[in-house]
């Protein structure tokens, strides 16, 4: 087990963050107007992008390394700790009702496990080992792929996830906001989002936060693209769990279509609520079990199915 740092090294370490560096300049933000708090704020987020951008090459090779596991059967696993983890959890809550998959398919880990959603669990994000022990819970393979979040790039947790991942030849990815980051080094893939000091000193559910979600948006929703989960820009796996999803799925059918309401509502009855069926209905003037043996000859892509 790797021992902890004592106070100096740590102090020391932390000295060494771009996201921990203190802003002279704004030692005296408590005492602004709340509008002009607001509008150093705003502009502080609206850098955030363009740090992004300077990363989009890494974060393609990331997505089309993952989305080839992917089809291949493997899992995309997030693993963060604090507001990482957080972030990695929810976006892949996000995935089973936006692209149908299946709840083991997208995956988010978070040292100290569910209770870690809500309050801090000590001692959890330091832990190699835990990350390990969470990654082996899930029997990982060579054709998963694992994900590293850690805005410092240091998060003990976050950077044994991934050598465990890298271990038993899983595919990684390290998603840090510092340059030169432990995690980055790790990983085959290392993003690193270098997003600057923060509005307040090292509170990185600021811009770190929104950098973190920016590309774990372009993660999964890229990789679901690659995967066929979508046609053009429409969500044609949306699971119609809800009537707000109901309403959804009728409207992805009308506008891939242009079919009138009545086709629309017999071509999702007759599928069974699934829209890419119901599409594939209307374009081929098939029925339900032709579409769906289309669909599934072609590996759940839309417009493959079509050209057959």
């Amino acid at each position: 087990m790797t021992s902890a740092p004592g106070p100096a090294e740590l102090r020391a370490q932390l000295d060494n963050l771009t996201t921990e560096a203190f802003r002279p300049e704004l030692a005296g933000i408590d005492r602004l107007p709340t509008a002009e708090i607001a509008r150093v704020m705003n502009g502080e987020d609206r850098t955030v992008p363009d740090a992004v951008a300077a990363q989009l090459p890494g974060i393609a090779a990331a997505i089309d390394a993952i989305a080839g596991r992917m089809a291949r059967g493997g899992r995309l696993v997030y693993a963060g700790a604090g507001t990482a983890g957080r972030l990695g959890v929810l976006d892949a809550s996000e995935c089973p009702p936006t692209f149908s998959t299946g709840p083991d398919e997208v995956v988010g880990l978070i040292a100290g496990g569910p209770p870690a959603m809500v309050e801090a669990v000590e001692g959890a994000e330091d832990s190699r080992e835990l990350a390990a022990a969470d990654l082996d819970g899930l029997t990982l393979t060579a054709l998963d792929s694992v994900v590293g979040i850690s805005a410092s790039g240091r998060t003990p947790y976050a950077i044994g996830a991934v050598e465990h991942a890298r271990a038993v030849g899983a595919l990684t990815v390290g998603l840090s906001c510092n340059a030169g980051s432990a995690l980055a080094a790790a990983a085959e893939h290392g993003i690193e989002v270098v997003v600057g000091p923060e509005l307040l000193t090292g509170s990185t559910r600021l811009k770190a936060g929104t950098a973190q979600k920016l590309v774990l948006n372009m993660i999964s929703t890229i990789t679901m693209i690659r995967l066929g989960k979508t046609y053009g820009n429409l969500m044609v796996d949306v699971r119609a769990s809800n009537e707000k999803l109901r309403a959804r799925s009728r409207r992805i059918v009308a506008l891939a279509t242009g079919a009138p309401d009545e086709a629309v509502e017999n071509s999702l009855t007759a599928a069974d609520g699934e829209v890419k069926t119901a599409i594939l209905m209307l374009l081929a003037d098939v029925d339900a079990a032709t579409a769906a043996d289309l669909l599934k000859h072609a590996g759940g892509h839309l417009r493959e199915a079509l050209r057959r």
